[in-house]
């Protein structure tokens, strides 16, 4: 799969499920490094994708902005993107930027293989997701919104492993978009932000 897939991909998911108001976007605004001196531009978006995973991940991550322009270089299979309206920063192994282009492309998530991908900071700003309903762009009654604090994502190498799987969001481990070609389980590391 070539990469600009997987970024346009990352474009299309961030555009259908961003809410009005883009000031979440990272962009310029500045961060706070570990040092504590604010970060600007680049600086601060490369922070802000390297959030999302263990150091032994973001260490050799390329790392990308949500606009799909390379901000760093990688050496290791990982890709680390920044927060956009849509989504939290996170780190994607090689299936996972796959899975993202399928995504785009209306077709299934890779099959026969283990996918992983970490969003350790959250969702940040972004507004969440429905956990039924891949194209869902806002909450309703019956849609399962939810806002995940820190989580990782697993793609099992064979979709027919979720079908006696829990997609109760409410569950530490659940199926996100059950019944659907983009199946994955949700790793909750922390206490969802909102639901």
């Amino acid at each position: 799969m070539k990469i600009s897939r997987a970024l346009m991909a990352i474009a299309i998911l961030s555009a259908t499920t961003a809410c009005n108001d883009t000031s979440s976007d990272v962009g310029e605004d500045s961060v706070a490094s570990s040092g504590g001196e604010a970060l600007k531009g680049d600086e601060a978006l490369i922070a802000n994708a390297l959030s999302a995973g263990p150091k032994d991940v973001t260490e050799g991550a390329k790392v990308i902005g949500s606009d799909g322009k390379v901000l760093r270089e990688g050496n290791n299979g990982w890709t680390c993107m920044a927060e956009s309206p849509g989504m939290g920063p996170m780190c994607n192994d090689e299936t996972w930027m796959a899975a993202l282009g399928a995504m785009q492309e209306g077709g299934a998530f890779p099959t026969g293989k283990f996918g992983v991908s970490y969003m350790l900071a959250g969702e940040g700003n972004a507004p969440g997701v429905s956990n039924l309903d891949p194209a869902a762009t806002e909450p309703t009654k019956d849609n399962m919104w939810i806002k995940d604090g820190p989580h990782m994502m697993i793609i099992l190498p064979d979709p027919a492993m979720y079908s006696k799987m829990s997609n109760n969001v409410d569950d530490p481990v659940y199926v996100m978009w059950k019944d659907t070609p983009f199946a994955h389980l949700m790793v909750r590391l922390g206490d969802a932000e909102t639901k």
